[in-house]
């Protein structure tokens, strides 16, 4: 079977594994706008949080459902590819300064009342705190969310790459961008080319397809600290900055790519480094960081702990996260054809278990 993936972002990737354990003889060809890598992909960019819980304030509750069903099936995926340690589930904490925790009781107030599992959650004191997290000593009272977890995004991207590059059978055009997709065909400027089924998982690439769907900008930033150990995935409430904290323990271990030759990433030996984000700005430009951003971010950084005033800021990064009117994730299907966007903020806590319903109600059926 001749298969097109026109998309290598995060979706894609995922819908190739899914069909690779059905069946390792199909053929399937990757179109992209950029190179196989996924660099430049909102996959690439994303801390890789794992928190249907904290997404329930804002979100509907299918969101909170696909994403527990994501962290049932990623450990399987990330162990197909060889990445044995890029998933963690360790539980994330949630507090806020004395001032907030007003705002920090109505959240999870939300919680539970939209959710029953939502009585796991634990409060915790300052004691509790510390003996969990000894760095975030200095916060009076915060909350335990036992389920949530992480992925390691970026090493996520990159083995994936290398697992494919071991097939024969698996092709990637580069630096294709794609104008049209009608069921089983690809339209390049090369002309038209015929497949089995499509799969068009481009995110914004897509927008001649989804007329309403919009691109939300959010740019994170990366600081190495050697004073400050922080194991845990930590959010912190705030009436104007609301921050997570992602503890990137393997840093760039295992990530062999082309890109790595020009960045500057290397991390130093001793250092721990941390995913600070995200900002979420009703914009499609892809510009880097700005002034305000930074200081806004960094600024609540600060507050979390005052050592990370000397943490060192390694590096930006700046996307856009594909995303529809309802901020819900939308699939189609028809005969040789299956569209899988609006992801949103939500890319790995939602993709294994889209692509998986996507399957199901599409190829699959």
């Amino acid at each position: 079977m001749n298969i097109a993936i026109v998309g290598a972002g995060l979706a894609g990737r995922i819908v190739a594994l899914n069909l690779l354990r059905t069946n390792q003889d199909i053929t399937i060809t990757f179109f992209d706008k950029g190179s196989k890598e996924g660099v430049g992909a909102a996959g690439f960019t994303a801390a890789g949080m794992l928190a249907p819980y904290a997404e329930l304030e804002t979100a509907e509750s299918v969101i909170f459902d696909l994403g527990h069903r994501s962290i049932e099936l990623w450990p399987d995926l990330l162990k197909e590819i060889g990445l044995f340690d890029g998933y963690q589930q360790k539980g994330t904490i949630i507090t806020a300064h004395s001032q907030d925790m007003g705002e920090l009781e109505h959240f999870i107030g939300i919680l539970q009342r939209k959710v029953e599992t939502a009585e796991k959650i634990k409060i915790l004191d300052s004691i509790q705190i510390k003996d969990m997290e000894p760095d975030l000593y200095i916060h009076q009272k915060g909350f335990y969310i036992p389920d949530e977890g992480l992925i390691d995004a970026q090493r996520f991207i990159a083995f994936s790459v290398n697992y494919f590059n071991r097939y024969e059978n698996i092709y990637f055009r580069e630096y294709t961008p794609v104008k049209k997709i009608e069921t089983g065909k690809v339209y390049t400027k090369e002309g038209v080319e015929v497949f089995d089924w499509v799969f068009d998982t481009r995110g914004l690439g897509a927008k001649e397809y989804f007329h309403d769907l919009r691109g939300v900008r959010g740019e994170v930033m990366w600081v190495e600290a050697n004073d400050i150990n922080i194991s845990r995935p930590t959010r912190l409430m705030h009436p104007r900055y609301k921050i997570y904290i992602v503890p990137r323990g393997n840093g760039c271990e295992g990530i062999d790519l082309e890109y790595c030759s020009d960045c500057k990433l290397s991390q130093t030996i001793g250092y721990k480094r941390y995913i600070i984000g995200a900002t979420e700005i009703e914009s499609e430009d892809m510009s880097p960081i700005s002034v305000r951003s930074s200081m806004e971010l960094l600024s609540a950084l600060y507050t979390v702990h005052p050592n990370f005033g000397e943490a060192r800021v390694v590096h930006s990064e700046t996307n856009c996260r594909p995303a529809f009117k309802d901020n819900l994730p939308r699939v189609e299907n028809e005969k040789g054809l299956t569209r899988i966007n609006g992801l949103y903020r939500h890319g790995y806590l939602l993709a294994p278990a889209i692509v998986e319903k996507a399957l199901e109600e599409g190829f699959f059926k």
